[in-house]
């Protein structure tokens, strides 16, 4: 199950692992125009773990999830003519 609310400045996703055996946190996906920020609460320390990612790290991640191991660079876009 996920949610998704649209505020002011970012957009919120949170991720229930509502069917798994062993169940992890939430994790909360905040976007922004600037960057992505993806946060998890240890439920046993209560401790929260947070990545700051930004767009065009997150581009690369997108990219890379159906690809085969291997190092990858990204062509730059062309310039109009």
């Amino acid at each position: 199950m996920f949610t998704i609310e649209h505020n002011f400045d970012a957009t919120v996703i949170t991720l229930v692992d509502d069917v798994a055996e062993h169940r992890e946190g939430d994790v909360k996906i905040s976007t922004s125009a600037e960057r992505v920020v993806v946060e998890q609460e240890d439920e046993k320390t209560g401790k929260v773990s947070r990545i700051v990612l930004s767009e065009a790290q997150l581009s690369d991640l997108l990219a890379s999830i159906n690809l085969p191991e291997g190092a990858y660079s990204k062509k730059p876009k062309s310039e109009p003519r």
